[in-house]
């Protein structure tokens, strides 16, 4: 949205600056007291997302609510942003999985489960709670089910990619799950389901169905890939990232093992624009998944992609992806080095354009509040020096967690972020990831049990 200072007699004067100018020759330079410039400030619209409470507190599974503001307004602390009173209900039957085009002038839903689960819907965002559906509807239910999992690629707004998987285990032709034996046990597979939309004209690109199963060694211990998610498009815009969680049965009984060694992080890497060559990467660095929850888990920055881990027992990692589509296993930062803490948990990250990102997180310290989840923190972070410094002019609360959180909204070098405990109010909060300076911005309004997810 931008705002053209240029009034009719500041037009005028232009006018006849210009002829003015035009008779004089190229060379004089004599200032000319009533010239006036045209003045411009760039704006846009900053879209706040309230999750509404369920059956218990910070559930989110009430539904959710938005509301744009532009980000002058964001950024003043005299504005009241209502969502749970007067916003718009975005199509979900929980938490709707909202994406937002790069000038904040579009949001782009898929509904999460429920009878309208899968299906893609896109807005024009014209102030407070007028949301203007645009386009027409298309559901991706039939490729990746009523509960998808999707994010907006960052290749100017015109692609979305959405993912499932499903398991089997494999036993030989002397066992059963019923009966089964030391070496009646193979390995599982798993099927992976890619997707991607056209976000302008609402319409499938291209489905692909893979099985994958790790290597002969793992495989056999009982390790799998059990849940993909977050695809992220590389720098060349040829492969498609797809983080991955990993999980153990027991081969002896085919039941869930909850007690094992975490391997090394890994990625699902595809061609692209085709979603064929399925190869899985893997990282020296770090341990755990990459799969992320709500929020985008990995970003192409300067020619790579940069990508959290969680559940790593180091705690967790930002590792790199570099443009020979491999770990870069040089690259080693880790948060709780950075921070200082132990148990460190990406929760939700986001980078500016210049490689300075915000992250939430949580740590073993974390005490838990009333939605039964740790306290949550935010920190600034410098993908290049590989520094992590908690951001201290942000309040804190018990009852103040990040698990939920989907999205920051980014405007060149300034990162919009929500703080506001569950059922309780808070603030916009403007970090400028150059200088470091923290401003404090509009008043949210909560309501009893529910919890904000985030800017776009």
């Amino acid at each position: 949205m931008k705002r053209p200072l240029l009034t009719l007699k500041s037009f005028s004067l232009i006018i006849l600056v210009a002829s003015f100018m035009a008779s004089c020759s190229s060379d004089d330079n004599t200032p000319n007291p009533e010239k006036e410039k045209e003045e411009e400030t760039e704006s846009r619209w900053i879209t706040i997302a309230g999750a509404k409470m369920g059956d218990n507190p910070g559930d989110g599974n009430g539904g959710t609510l938005i509301y744009s503001v532009s980000s002058e307004d964001a950024k003043d602390p005299t504005v009241q942003i209502e969502p749970f009173n007067n916003g718009f209900v975005a199509p979900s039957n929980r938490t709707a999985r909202l994406q937002a085009s790069e000038d904040g002038n579009t949001i782009f839903n898929i509904s999460y489960a429920g009878d309208t689960g899968g299906n893609y819907t896109k807005y024009l965002a014209n102030g407070a709670n007028n949301f203007e559906q645009t386009g027409s509807e298309i559901s991706i239910a039939p490729y990746v089910g009523t509960a998808p999992r999707w994010i907006k690629l960052f290749d100017g707004d015109n692609t979305g990619a959405a993912v499932y998987v499903s398991t089997e285990h494999q036993v030989d032709d002397n066992g059963t799950p019923d009966n089964v034996t030391d070496d009646t046990y193979l390995y599982t597979n798993s099927s992976i389901g890619i997707v991607t939309l056209d976000l302008v004209d609402s319409k499938i690109n291209n489905f692909q169905e893979h099985v994958i199963t790790l290597n002969e060694e793992n495989a056999a211990a009982g390790y799998y890939i059990s849940r993909i998610d977050m695809p992220t498009l590389n720098k060349a815009g040829d492969k498609l990232y797809i983080g991955a969680r990993v999980s153990k049965i027991d081969p002896t009984t085919l039941e869930s093992d909850s007690n094992y060694e975490i391997l090394g992080s890994k990625t699902i890497v595809l061609d692209y624009p085709s979603l064929l060559n399925p190869t899985i990467i893997t990282s020296a660095v770090g341990h755990g998944n990459t799969n992320g929850y709500r929020s985008i888990n990995s970003f192409e920055y300067d020619g790579s992609v940069y990508q959290a881990n969680q559940s790593d027992p180091e705690g967790s990692h930002i590792l790199k992806i570099g443009a020979d589509n491999e770990y870069d296993d040089i690259y080693d930062f880790n948060l709780d080095n950075a921070l200082g803490v132990t148990g460190a948990y990406v929760l939700a990250w986001r980078p500016a354009t210049n490689g300075k990102a915000v992250l939430a997180y949580r740590h073993d310290g974390s005490v838990e509040g009333i939605s039964g989840r740790g306290e949550s923190y935010f920190a600034l972070v410098d993908l290049n020096a590989k520094t992590a410094t908690l951001i201290n002019d942000i309040p804190y609360d018990v009852d103040f967690e990040l698990f939920q959180y989907q999205s920051y909204a980014v405007n060149g070098t300034e990162i919009f972020l929500t703080q506001a405990p569950v059922g309780k109010n808070g603030n916009i909060y403007i970090i400028d990831t150059e200088t470091g300076i923290v401003t404090k911005g509009a008043e949210l309004v909560n309501a009893t049990g529910s919890h904000f997810i985030g800017a776009w």
